[in-house]
């Protein structure tokens, strides 16, 4: 009776969950298994001939690559600043409109419609922005900041890459913080205020701790978001000027299809995937263990 039982849970379990783990393992780990596989080869991604190289492709990465530890250093830069310039400004546009504002609604649209824009797009636009946009701006008014090379200068174009991504994507964090505030309950405050913690006292000591698990979802999709950063460094300065914005998702790409080294892109990629899991990883249960029940 029990091995019929048994045997008919795991009949229901292949057949109803059976299909979808297929498709998982199709779409997801057997492409990052041939991955593993592509890594250790000598391939420019079009030829039917692979060489298998073993791990020499690892090897050279760690000893004789002139971008990629300036690429890793560029990534870590912009993934450190972006997340706290985004988080910070996400929490004070959250904490503004959450007030009883009669144009609360229409603001927070506002800064949440940059985030359904394509990130391409943005980028494109931003350029034109920073190249005849400012130069207009400067005939027109004489101002000697419009005439800086925000994309052509090294100390200007991380700050105009960064300033981009922010005005991207502080909307979306945005309403993750505004959800987190509404989740606390009105009592709460209430009884706060009566003890007297009101302005950065009631915010550190009641608001940020029960804030803390959308805190920690909003820092890893930044976090995450950050270091794969792409789109916006593509379309705005392509890595320059020179590599000084030369992302690591960028590096990996120009191996891959432009200097056509499709293997040895892919051992950057697994690599990086690995940078990645560690870090996200080691985010997510640090924010976790802060996290506190109202």
């Amino acid at each position: 009776m029990v091995g019929s039982k048994s045997r008919k849970r795991l009949l229901e379990l292949l057949v109803f969950a059976g299909p979808a783990v297929l498709l998982i393992f199709i779409a997801a780990e057997l492409p990052f298994l041939m991955s593993i596989y592509y890594s250790m080869t000598k391939w420019n991604g079009i030829s039917k001939h692979i060489t298998f190289t073993g791990l020499r492709n690892f090897r050279e990465l760690f000893t004789d690559d002139s971008t990629f530890f300036p690429s890793l250093w560029f990534t870590f830069k912009y993934t450190f600043f972006n997340v706290i310039a985004t988080n910070v400004a996400a929490i004070l546009l959250a904490l503004g409109l959450s007030k009883a504002l009669k144009t609360a609604n229409v603001l927070r649209a506002v800064f949440f419609v940059p985030n359904i824009v394509s990130l391409v797009v943005i980028g494109f636009v931003w350029k034109f922005i920073f190249s005849l946009g400012t130069t207009s701006l400067y005939e027109a008014t004489g101002w000697g900041f419009l005439e800086w090379s925000w994309l052509g200068s090294i100390k200007l174009a991380f700050s105009s890459v960064l300033m981009v991504s922010v005005w991207q994507a502080v909307g979306f964090y945005m309403m993750i913080y505004i959800t987190g505030l509404s989740s606390i309950p009105d009592d709460i405050n209430e009884a706060a205020e009566l003890d007297g913690a009101r302005g950065f006292r009631k915010f550190f000591a009641i608001t940020l701790p029960l804030l803390m698990p959308s805190f920690t979802v909003a820092m890893f999709m930044s976090l995450a978001n950050s270091l794969k950063v792409f789109d916006i460094i593509y379309t705005l300065t392509f890595g320059g000027p020179g590599d000084s914005t030369r992302s690591l998702s960028l590096d990996i790409y120009t191996e891959a299809f432009v200097n056509n080294r499709y293997g040895y892109a892919t051992a950057k990629s697994i690599v990086f995937v690995l940078i990645v899991l560690i870090i996200t990883v080691v985010q997510v249960k640090f924010f976790k263990s802060k996290e506190v029940e109202a």
